[in-house]
């Protein structure tokens, strides 16, 4: 029976536990290899907390419990092109001088532009692309989410989930329909963005285009005639965006549900608290 004196009890938890030939054990471990031959009561805790703390331990042992912080969504836009987010697909073969695409997607509509450049972009350069593809059709948004350099096309949903499906949905059409070597994908870029906004969205259940203009886009010169357009279009696009935003609203609140599944709510931490 070990006297309770912790520079007794720390000498042996230092050899039970921390030297080459216990090799740092969890704490059930360490708890039993103490046991075989020491006793002193509040062992169990003492020697809880003391592999708790231990910061080696923490180092290298991977983290087992959820992620931390429940799942936050973004504010839903009231309309068409308030809210942006924006990505990069760098490292692609030279096509006319590009060996990037820029990739940019409202956030409420989802419609999407894609727009040549290259990887060495500075940002004089960056903003105008952004005034001749984006500012001079509509406007200045109230926001735009990251603008980052992703070094490969793949999809990676811990980012901007947004633009990197969309990025995996450009990859598979400018494989469909690009050349074997993938050199002419800046010559595809223009019908890829009509086919994908001609696409009917999953969260949004409207085509991009739709959302925004009221109206299907074109495949041919068909004219169609209708009595009193304007009108029409105008209450349609107020009906449609309102639709959109329902939908967004369930599309998040299905996501938060399941995401928050695999998430744990963070603890609160004080002045002095060990973390």
């Amino acid at each position: 029976m070990v006297p309770n004196d912790p520079t007794i009890q720390l000498s042996i938890l230092q050899k039970r536990h921390g030297s080459p030939l216990a090799g740092k054990p969890g704490q059930e471990k360490t708890l039993k290899l103490v046991k075989q031959d020491f006793q002193w009561s509040g062992m169990t805790k003492f020697i809880k907390d003391y592999v708790s703390s231990c910061q080696q331990c923490s180092r290298k042992n991977n983290i087992h419990h959820k992620k931390l912080g429940l799942l936050k969504p973004l504010p839903i836009p009231n309309g068409p092109c308030i809210f942006l987010s924006m990505d990069f697909i760098t490292q692609l073969p030279l096509s006319n001088s590009f060996n990037s695409i820029l990739v940019i997607v409202d956030r409420f509509s989802k419609i999407a532009v894609f727009i040549p450049t290259m990887s060495s972009i500075i940002s004089p350069d960056l903003a105008h692309l952004f005034i001749k593809n984006i500012f001079s059709r509509h406007g200045l948004p109230s926001r735009i989410l990251k603008i980052s350099r992703d070094l490969s096309i793949s999809y990676d949903p811990e980012t901007d989930g947004q633009t990197e499906s969309v990025n995996q949905i450009l990859e598979q059409y400018l494989c469909m329909y690009g050349s074997y070597h993938q050199d002419d994908w800046n010559t595809w870029l223009n019908l890829a963005k009509f086919g994908y906004n001609n696409f009917d969205n999953s969260s949004t259940k409207q085509l991009p285009c739709f959302t925004v203009y009221g109206r299907d886009p074109q495949f041919d010169s068909v004219q169609i005639t209708q009595e009193n357009p304007a009108v029409k279009v105008s209450t349609k696009i107020q009906s449609v965006q309102q639709d959109v935003k329902r939908e967004l609203e369930a599309a998040i609140n299905q996501f938060k549900r399941y995401e928050d599944k695999s998430r744990g709510i963070p603890p609160d931490f004080n002045p002095g608290d060990m973390v």
